[in-house]
């Protein structure tokens, strides 16, 4: 299970990640666009995804992952039932949100290193 306050740190540890609020309910935004929300009752969150990505993740955990109802669903919105999430599958998830919101030269800076599974700086080549 994870909780509101655990969906909402692990989405605020994302680089530039800020809390604000859409429609009266939580969102997270990196330069202002959302990557994430959670509902009024704080029961269920949302990420961006990709349709694909979506599908994936619906076949391997139905009960936690469902398409967001019509236009939002078929464009990779996704909700996620906390109740039955668990955080190891939630955490790549939430960094791939930000990564598909985020300007392209912050998500390239904040380049994931797989053995550590959190965001490095990217190394610049010398001159």
């Amino acid at each position: 299970m994870v909780t509101a306050n655990r969906f909402r740190a692990l989405a605020l540890s994302q680089p530039e990640a800020e809390e604000k609020s859409h429609f009266g309910q939580p969102d997270f935004r990196v330069r202002n666009k959302i990557f994430a929300g959670l509902s009024r009752g704080r029961e269920r969150g949302t990420l961006k995804l990709t349709y694909r990505l979506q599908s994936e993740v619906r076949k391997r955990a139905p009960a936690v992952f469902v398409p967001c109802e019509g236009a939002w669903g078929r464009r990779g919105w996704t909700y996620v039932e906390l109740a039955h999430a668990d955080y190891a599958q939630l955490e790549p998830l939430m960094h791939e949100a930000w990564r598909l919101t985020a300007p392209k030269s912050l998500a390239a800076a904040a380049a994931i290193d797989p053995d550590a599974q959190r965001p490095t700086p990217k190394r610049r080549k010398p001159r």
